[in-house]
């Protein structure tokens, strides 16, 4: 068996005080976010960026501390079974719209209950559900301190 590493993010926007995330529709119909394999000497969070620029066409976007997960699935290649490995992060882009790239057939921005409902893979989807879950209290807890500041003023 070949054993396989991907990195990508779940990249997130705030359009008018709501969330949404990018959802990318790969070649046999997945709904998946940004992702792709390790090159090289690339850490994870290398190739979470550089994939997010390449699938998404973004490049203003910030990956946030704290928040990593992963899954993993078997599948057939050229008569390989292949063992891959997903590591996902969390990223905020600061642009409103993506470009699709080649390698998929459709993109959207979705809130999270579509995202949820849309999201084909069991992996992905828990992983989506922690990732909003993170999101709520992080930025709950961004908004507590920027209030705690005002007050010191």
């Amino acid at each position: 068996m070949i054993e396989a590493t991907s990195a990508g993010a779940i990249l997130f926007r705030d359009t008018r005080g709501r969330r949404e995330y990018l959802l990318l529709k790969s070649r046999p119909g997945d709904w998946e976010f940004p992702k792709g394999g390790v090159e090289g000497e690339e850490e994870l969070q290398q190739t979470a960026i550089r994939e997010v620029k390449e699938e998404a066409g973004i490049g203003d976007f910030r990956l946030l501390d704290g928040f990593r997960e992963d899954y993993d699935y078997v599948f057939e290649a050229n008569g390989n079974t292949i063992h891959k490995t997903v590591h996902l992060f969390i990223a905020r882009s600061f642009e409103a719209s993506a470009e699709l790239s080649h390698e998929h057939r459709d993109l959207q921005w979705r809130d999270y209950e579509q995202a949820i409902n849309t999201v084909t893979q069991d992996g992905p989807r828990e992983i989506l559900e922690e990732a909003h879950e993170f999101l709520d209290e992080k930025l709950a807890e961004d908004e507590d301190d920027e209030s705690e500041e005002d007050g010191e003023a």
